[in-house]
């Protein structure tokens, strides 16, 4: 996020900045693992249970989730014609209950990560149309907010509002959207990270400590 005030008239690709650079931060921390390090998980540790291939793989999966399945009434109201080939990212109806790509056709890491290039192109192409001002004023109703957000809410400034009576009944704007998807993919590169180091590697890229992963009350325990 930008770290001065912007006016509402700031484009947002100026308000989110991160998207142009994401994929070269999660495609070099990758680079060169082999099969089995890239599928190793553990059960001691709950951020190791998912392993890197499936880390990578929900970054490219949620990505389009939330934009195209969440947001997409309110920003293709006219379909998804418009995005031309990023038409292959519309997720399928209803929501899979796995939270990663169809690992039948995206298991090989240079497909997962082709698809996350796709995703970050979405996401540039979004924010391409917005400005500041806007992604404040288009909010959508979350009425089965996930129960990890009263977590997530305290890394949000703003765009985040609670129902007044209903439990776990949300509304969230589109900043806070983009908010939120910068914000997992760098804690979930952060798990990939992780998983890395408890398999005796080292890191490759540096991560912003910012987000999830730096909330007071996030679990940062390593192997």
């Amino acid at each position: 996020m930008a770290q001065q005030p912007l006016p509402d008239s700031a484009p947002g690709i100026q308000v989110f900045p991160q998207f142009a650079h994401l994929y070269d931060m999660v495609a070099p921390e990758v680079e060169g693992l082999t099969d089995a390090q890239l599928d190793w998980d553990s059960d001691r540790w709950e951020w190791a249970k998912w392993n890197i291939r499936r880390q990578v793989s929900h970054m490219a999966s949620f990505i389009p989730g939330w934009l195209l399945r969440q947001w997409g009434k309110e920003l293709f109201p006219q379909g998804f014609e418009e995005l031309g080939e990023l038409t292959e990212l519309v997720p399928v109806s209803p929501a899979p209950t796995v939270r990663w790509l169809d690992e039948t056709k995206y298991q090989d890491m240079p497909t997962i990560l082709g698809r996350l290039d796709k995703a970050l192109q979405l996401a540039r192409y979004v924010l391409a149309r917005e400005t500041l001002g806007s992604m404040g004023h288009k909010e959508i109703p979350r009425p089965n907010t996930p129960p990890h957000w009263p977590q997530f809410v305290k890394a949000h400034p703003t765009g985040v509002r609670w129902h007044p009576t209903e439990h776990l009944f949300t509304y969230i704007t589109l900043e806070a959207t983009f908010r939120h998807l910068y914000f997992e993919v760098i804690t979930h590169l952060y798990n990939v990270q992780r998983l890395k180091r408890a398999q005796g590697l080292t890191a490759t890229v540096e991560i912003p400590y910012e987000g999830y992963w730096a909330l007071p009350d996030w679990d940062r325990s390593e192997a």
